[in-house]
């Protein structure tokens, strides 16, 4: 099994005589880990929960991968047949446990790394929780996109009579049965909780959108959507989003009438801002039938009422907020200059920041060619860049 109980402090092992450290257990970090262990690189993932895959197991109960099995595994093991083409949360769950057992990776479970700093012999220091302070010859940041729920401070948020919740905290619609709820956000959170809940039994239920997403089916005529976002990536995003146009138009009913125009933005420049397409999974029919109702976006509260961007006021007895996630980043590394305005880091995979060699960053974007399949080419790339660093460096060594 994996090492869950080993103690923090690192053991000589590589040429720096420090371990990389990988902070986050989620598959980001565990396909890093593997990588690196595969060119002979002391790898310890450091993680805060008590499990790998801690936010996987704190999804709502229906997600399944909108990515297909194939393209979705991490390097060095392959997802099981029986898992079905589109795989289940608790299957992601339990291939996740297998990966790191499969792989023997170090992993140190209830350890939570709050800052990272230059070391003075050119490694990094880890200051994480109990006091530690690890010394890594490299780090690589895997805390996850969904890493903090982001929920908007609208005004008169604290008058609302009813229950508010973010989707991090949706598992089921049980609760919601014979209840009137709104749902804020049409991405494909927002979109899938609110067919769950239209299917579970709830009495209404509203779709707050402030802009009307791309949706695209989940598969056609056996070809997933996935695969043309493999493919889009690689073409310019001037002439996906001209022919993304009729393609849509065959692919997808107009759902002007129902209050989701097509958009005007193409669909990879839409991506590309971080506005990932919709697939598919019940929302187009259950739109057209009434059974989800199009709202226009919440701007407040008022006496006990959402209100929303038409002036209009709703009354519902629940409103779960589909609004995204911060990434969390800026204490943990924010001193050094390497977010965006938006908190993101400003390179990914082997690319390391300006004046910070040796700190990798992974998972943080959500590509249109699938996230998994993205960390797996990272963590190849990640390693690949680690190895050669540390070549470099044994190379300066006198003898």
């Amino acid at each position: 099994m994996a090492d869950s109980t080993a103690s923090a402090q690192p053991r000589p092992a590589h040429p720096a005589g420090h371990p990389v450290y990988v902070i986050g257990a989620g598959p980001g970090g565990l396909a890093a880990a593997q990588a690196l262990r595969a060119r002979g690189i002391r790898a310890v993932v450091l993680e805060r929960a008590d499990h790998v895959g801690a936010s996987w197991r704190r999804h709502y109960d229906r997600l399944r991968l909108h990515t297909t099995r194939r393209l979705s595994a991490l390097p060095g093991l392959p997802m099981p047949r029986r898992f079905g083409r589109w795989v289940a949360r608790d299957d992601v769950v339990r291939y996740l446990e297998k990966y790191a057992d499969v792989h023997q990776l170090e992993i140190v479970t209830g350890v939570e790394v709050f800052r990272v700093e230059r070391a003075p012999d050119g490694g990094w220091t880890l200051h994480a929780s109990g006091g530690r302070e690890l010394t890594g010859a490299a780090v690589v940041v895997a805390t996850g996109h969904n890493h903090t729920p982001r929920l908007p401070d609208w005004p008169g948020r604290s008058s609302f009579t009813g229950e508010l919740r973010h989707a991090a905290e949706y598992r089921n619609a049980a609760p919601y049965a014979g209840r009137d709820v709104l749902v804020v956000g049409v991405g494909n959170t927002g979109a899938e909780i609110a067919v769950d809940l239209v299917e579970g039994g709830a009495a209404r239920v509203r779709l707050s959108v402030r802009t009307a997403p791309h949706i695209v089916r989940r598969s056609t005529a056996g070809w997933p959507a996935q695969y043309n976002g493999v493919l889009a990536r690689r073409l310019p995003a001037r002439l996906v989003d001209r022919l993304a146009r009729p393609l849509a138009r065959i692919s997808t009913p107009d759902l002007s009438a129902y209050g989701l125009p097509r958009p005007e933005t193409g669909l990879l420049t839409r991506a590309a801002e971080g506005a990932i397409p919709v697939q598919d999974v019940g929302l187009i029919d259950a739109v057209r039938t009434g059974r989800v109702e199009v709202v226009a976006a919440v701007e407040g509260f008022e006496d006990g009422k959402v209100v929303l961007a038409d002036g209009t006021r709703a009354a519902p007895d629940a409103v779960i907020a589909a609004t995204g996630y911060l990434r969390g980043l800026e204490g943990l590394v924010g001193h050094l200059g390497v977010l965006d305005p938006r908190g993101r880091p400003t390179v990914r995979g082997p690319r390391t920041p300006a004046g910070s060699p040796g700190l990798y960053f992974t998972g943080f974007t959500n590509p249109i060619s699938g996230m998994l399949r993205e960390l797996a080419l990272d963590a190849r790339r990640i390693a690949r860049a680690v190895a050669k660093r540390e070549a470099d460096r044994a190379s300066r060594l006198p003898g």
